[in-house]
């Protein structure tokens, strides 16, 4: 099946995650390493992607980041 993309971003959270992140005062590969302890193997490239909407994410990646991050889902979805 071919994907429909009517826009170049490839996710709507990316630019959340990042501010959080850096909120955080973790770099990128940190973020990847504490994803990796909970057996989500996202690199740091990927993240960096994520991060500037070149990527997708998944259901999986954005339930760990947020509880990385301690940040809830409807704030990386800009609800609150």
């Amino acid at each position: 099946m071919k994907r429909i993309v009517d826009n170049s971003k490839q996710n709507i959270i990316g630019e959340k995650i990042k501010e959080a992140r850096i909120k955080a005062g973790m770099s990128q590969q940190m973020l990847s390493n504490k994803l990796e302890l909970m057996a989500v193997y996202t690199c740091r490239g990927s993240i960096s992607r994520i991060e500037t909407g070149n990527r997708m994410i998944t259901d999986i990646e954005i339930d760990a980041i947020s509880k990385i991050l301690n940040v809830s889902l409807d704030y990386l979805f800009g609800r609150e």
